[in-house]
This record gives C-alpha cells, structure tokens and sequence, in this order.
C-alpha cells in the first residue's frame, strides 16, 4: 500500500520557521501537494509542485512566505515555512493531488503550531 509519511512540525513562536517533509511509497512524479486543517476549520489547500518543470503553486494566505520544492531521488517533498503565523497552526498533510484539490487525508500528518 502507498504511503507518505509527514514530518518536521513543532511548536515555534510567531515570526519562526520550520521544515515540513513528507516521503514514502507514495510520492509521485507530477503533482505534489500540502494542505493542512486548522482546529475548527475545513481542509485548506497551501502549496503544490510539479515535479516535471519544478512550477510550484501557492496559496494567497502563504505566498511569499512558504517555499515548496522537492528532491525527486529521495521522494521527499518539502515545505520551508518562514515568517509564520499563529493563523498557520494547523496539522499539515501532504498527498499526490493537482493544485487545489480538497481531499481527505489518509496520512497522520504533522502539527504544527504558531504561538504569538
């Protein structure tokens, strides 16, 4: 069975920074996506990269801020988050959808929280 597995969160003060991987059987050539869901909310799409031309999408609340890239010889997508803010808290997932796309994660993900 495929899967991907989420790492790197952690608990970091308003203005911090933190890496975000995700890896395993699943990752995919093509669409790599994260999304993340804030305690209350509904399942937000934050970033995607393509592997095929390195064209990396973000959303309006994370651009300028989050870099998304991709080591495609350890199948390792990553999430560099910098300037974060409480609004990012959230558990992060990561999973091989197109831009945009709203699923339900099958992963554990990882927690991240921003304290101000």
């Amino acid at each position: 069975e495929a899967e991907l597995v989420e790492s790197g969160g952690g608990w970091v003060q308003s203005g911090g920074s933190l890496r975000l991987s995700c890896t395993g059987s699943g990752f995919r050539t093509g669409y790599m996506t994260w999304i993340r869901q804030a305690p209350g909310k509904e399942m937000e799409w934050v970033s995607s990269y393509y592997t095929f031309d390195e064209k990396k999408y973000y959303a309006e609340s994370v651009k300028g801020r989050f870099i998304i890239s991709a080591d495609i010889a350890m199948n390792t997508l990553y999430l560099r988050m910098n300037n974060l803010k409480p609004e990012d808290t959230a558990v992060y997932y990561c999973a091989a959808v197109r831009p945009g796309t709203i699923i339900v994660p099958t992963t554990q993900g990882t927690q991240v929280t921003v304290s101000s």
